[in-house]
C-alpha cells in the first residue's frame, strides 16, 4: 500500500512510515510490564504449619435431606424428628448464608397431609427452597385415551 504526500500534485509516492505514534505505543506497554512484573513477585514465601484438628469447612450449598416414610415420620440424616423437631433443625439450617435447599424425599404412598405439613414447617423456619426428589427409573403414569375425560378437563390440542 502506497501513501501520498497531499501537498505534492505531481503524484510521488511517500516512502516513509511515520515512527512516533508506534514508538510511542511501545513505549507506553513497557512502563505497563515495568510496573506489573515486580508486582507479581512481591509475595513472600512461607511454608503454613499443618493442624489435624482444622475444622472442615461445610459446603455452602449443601442442601437438606427431609426423608418422609410411609407412616408419615420425618428423618434427616437418618434421624427419626418430630414436628417441632422439625421445625427447630429446619430453623437452624435457615440461619445459614445462604439459606441451603430443602429436598423432600416422600415416599409415594405417603399420606400428601405429610409432605404439606414439611412444606409448611420449612416456610415457617425461613426456606424458600424446597424440591422433590423422584426416581428417575421409576414407571411414569399412563392414562388410558379411550377413558371419558372428567368435567371441566382441558381438551387436547
Amino acid at each position: 500500500m502506497a501513501f501520498s504526500n497531499l501537498e505534492d500534485s505531481a503524484g510521488d509516492v511517500m516512502s516513509e512510515i511515520n515512527m512516533v505514534p508506534l514508538i510511542d505505543i511501545m513505549l507506553v506497554l513497557l512502563i505497563i510490564f515495568i510496573i506489573t512484573v515486580p508486582a507479581i513477585n512481591e509475595t513472600i514465601k512461607v511454608n503454613l504449619p499443618e493442624a489435624a484438628s482444622q475444622e472442615k469447612e461445610e459446603e455452602p450449598d449443601k442442601p437438606v435431606n427431609l426423608s418422609i416414610d410411609l407412616q408419615g415420620v420425618f428423618y434427616i440424616d437418618k434421624t427419626p424428628l418430630t414436628d417441632d423437631q422439625l421445625k427447630a433443625r429446619l430453623a437452624e439450617e435457615a440461619k445459614k448464608e445462604p439459606a441451603p435447599a430443602l429436598y423432600i424425599n416422600g415416599d409415594k404412598d405417603v399420606n400428601y397431609g405429610r409432605i404439606i405439613n414439611a412444606m409448611d414447617l420449612a416456610r415457617q423456619a425461613g426456606l424458600s427452597k424446597i424440591g422433590f426428589v423422584t426416581d428417575p427409573n421409576g414407571e411414569a403414569g399412563t392414562v388410558n385415551p379411550s377413558e371419558d375425560k372428567p368435567a371441566g378437563a382441558a381438551a387436547g390440542g
